[in-house]
């Protein structure tokens, strides 16, 4: 496994963390006006730093939604109080990861600190109707949006023009995610008004995540109508990162699931590799050779530094223009 340096300072949040609706770390704001219920989240995982630089970002520059409300959400503030660099993965989670956790049965059964703080945060989730989760990654890797397979989500991808490559998923085995949770996990008929995108800014240290949550959040809000264009130019100077040249697609086909903490991949890889042949070995999963399954076939978010029984340790996908 290599090892990265931790650029990215650790944000001090001190003075936004008590929030203004009573639920610790989350804050709302309501125009008054008729308008989408927009919710924007960070911290999900504690040493994920970017999105709370963002969503600190937006309260000093005193956001508010020009029609509809806004949500911001710092998600596991007892992981983040445990962040180090020198030991960052240590500070994922206490208990379990909080992504995993956005089932009603998971939440009704509130066994763990993360059960507990996704219960808390639910009212939340179910109230909004779009939503943007910003996260990083265990490696350094190419920013990416990940829409779920439903198309309603595709088409705000496209609308907001970044970043480059867009992940269409149907989530993890081990666990419902925050952006696939009630409402936002349904087919597109069953819930139109919905929108939920996960954003992976890059890795957890690198200070380009932060440059890419900044532009993820001022094309989320432009594109919910909670702020207009001018009014992105002007709280939010400097933002908006260049768009997408072009934009594609990448449908997951299925996970890797490591059977052990001894998972190996025979490469360094970092992500949106293209491995041209089918039945080309990538790894080792505690003896058993992992190879790809058809021609073509690009690496999702390998790595192995969660790896454990039952964990992903890398998505095959296909890629198409978006």
């Amino acid at each position: 496994m290599s090892t990265l340096s931790f650029e990215l300072a650790r944000p001090d949040i001190g003075a936004w963390r008590a929030g203004n609706t009573g639920v610790e770390g989350v804050w709302q704001f309501d125009s008054g006006r008729p308008g989408r219920h927009v919710i924007i989240s960070a911290l999900v995982h504690g040493n994920e730093l970017c999105g709370a630089w963002a969503l600190k970002g937006l309260l000093e520059a005193g956001v508010r939604p020009t029609q509809g409300r806004l949500t911001l959400v710092f998600a596991n503030l007892a992981a983040f109080d445990r962040f180090d660099p020198a030991d960052h993965d240590a500070s994922r989670f206490v208990d379990e990861d909080l992504n995993r956790q956005w089932s009603v049965e998971r939440m009704d059964a509130p066994t763990s600190r993360e059960r507990r703080r996704a219960a808390e945060l639910r009212p939340f989730v179910e109230q909004a109707d779009w939503l943007l989760d910003i996260h990083s990654m265990h490696e350094r890797a190419a920013p990416l949006l990940l829409t779920g397979v439903q198309p309603r989500n595709q088409a705000l991808a496209r609308a907001m023009g970044n970043p480059e490559h867009i992940v269409v998923d149907a989530g993890h085995k081990d666990g419902v995610r925050m952006r696939d949770f009630g409402r936002f996990g349904v087919p597109d008929d069953q819930a139109p008004e919905t929108r939920s995108l996960l954003v992976e800014c890059g890795f957890h240290g690198d200070p380009s995540s932060r440059d890419v949550a900044h532009d993820m959040c001022a094309r989320f809000l432009l594109a919910s109508g909670g702020l207009s264009s001018d009014e992105v130019a002007a709280t939010l100077p400097g933002w908006t990162l260049p768009a997408a040249a072009r934009q594609w697609a990448l449908e997951v086909t299925g996970p890797v699931v490591a059977r052990s903490a001894g998972f190996r991949f025979h490469q360094p890889f970092q992500g949106l590799e293209c491995i041209a042949k089918a039945g080309t070995v990538i790894g080792d999963n505690d003896g058993e050779p992992v190879t790809t399954p058809y021609d073509d076939c690009v690496l999702v978010m390998p790595s192995v530094r969660q790896a454990r029984a039952g964990v992903t340790v890398v998505r095959f996908a296909r890629r198409r223009p978006l």
